[in-house]
């Protein structure tokens, strides 16, 4: 489960990689993930997330803390 977003539970995608020829053949698409460093004021430390591009704009927009309450209560430890 290496490729999974810790905020969004974004994960790999499967579906087929077409050639030139039309012939098909079975590829798996990633979501773009990061390890991203967070300062986290409530507990005075930082924590680390592999998030995706678009979690780490959620994160932006909403702030650290909520981010980590919605980690928290989808059951991952943060």
């Amino acid at each position: 489960m290496s490729a999974h977003c810790q905020l969004t539970g974004a994960e790999p995608v499967f579906g087929k990689k077409i050639s030139h020829s039309h012939r098909r053949t079975s590829r798996r698409f990633d979501p773009n993930i990061q390890n991203k460093r967070y300062w986290l004021p409530s507990e005075g430390r930082n924590v680390r997330l592999r998030l995706s591009a678009r979690a780490i704009k959620t994160v932006d927009a909403i702030g650290i803390e909520a981010a980590v309450a919605r980690i928290r209560a989808r059951g991952e430890r943060v």
